[in-house]
């Protein structure tokens, strides 16, 4: 694995949110693919499959857009053939490729960590810390504040959403849900926002 900085630091962030390591190289339909890491998401995201790429050391040939993306789309094709689930996500840690993410968003999630500075003590800092995990927030757990108000004292937007749907039983929402998952995930979205449109109208008319 890299010893890149960078690399480490956004390694260590995805295995606090969650994510286990797989190791490197992996083979899939008997396939060896290599990767600076790679990661498997656990629980409610146990169908993401991420993987970074460190275009900094250009391991692997990863400064060249045109490999990383042959190799991605390999992989890709490969679990097609397993049947696999996986959803892939690339990480491209440090300068981004030239055309990489329009070609590779054609195959996979693409998201770009570009370098950060380093504090005195070689470490990154709370700012530095802040930038890395913006670029992979869609990666992240949601993180709620506890005790944020609103000016009007009622609380957060999540804190009045829960407040509302108390009225509504879980089996309702769980209906609507499974219906709505034989037709798309779209439809899943669309039902989910109506119970909770429907939950909040209510209560402002109590």
């Amino acid at each position: 694995m890299s010893n890149s900085p960078l690399v480490n630091a956004i390694s260590d962030r995805l295995r606090r949110a969650g994510y286990v390591d797989l190791v490197t190289p992996f083979r899939v339909a008997s396939v060896r693919f290599d990767f600076t890491a790679a990661f498997r998401g656990s629980e409610g995201r146990s169908l993401d499959l991420v993987l970074l790429v460190d275009t900094t050391t250009g391991d692997f040939g990863d400064r060249d857009a045109a490999r990383v993306r042959q190799r991605v789309e390999a992989l890709s094709r490969a679990l097609d053939v397993t049947g696999s689930r996986f959803v892939i996500t690339v990480i491209l840690a440090g300068a981004a490729l030239v055309n990489s993410i329009e070609s590779l968003s054609e195959t996979c999630r693409v998201l770009n960590v570009e370098s950060v500075n380093l504090a005195a003590d070689g470490r990154f800092d709370q700012e530095s810390t802040m930038k890395i995990e913006d670029r992979i927030r869609v990666l992240l757990p949601l993180e709620v504040p506890n005790n944020v108000l609103h000016k009007d004292g009622e609380g957060s937007p999540i804190e009045i959403m829960l407040s509302a749907l108390q009225d509504r039983s879980n089996s309702e929402l769980l209906e609507v849900v499974i219906i709505a998952s034989q037709e798309s995930e779209e439809a899943v979205t669309t039902a989910m926002s109506a119970v909770l449109s429907s939950a909040l109208i209510a209560r402002d008319e109590t």
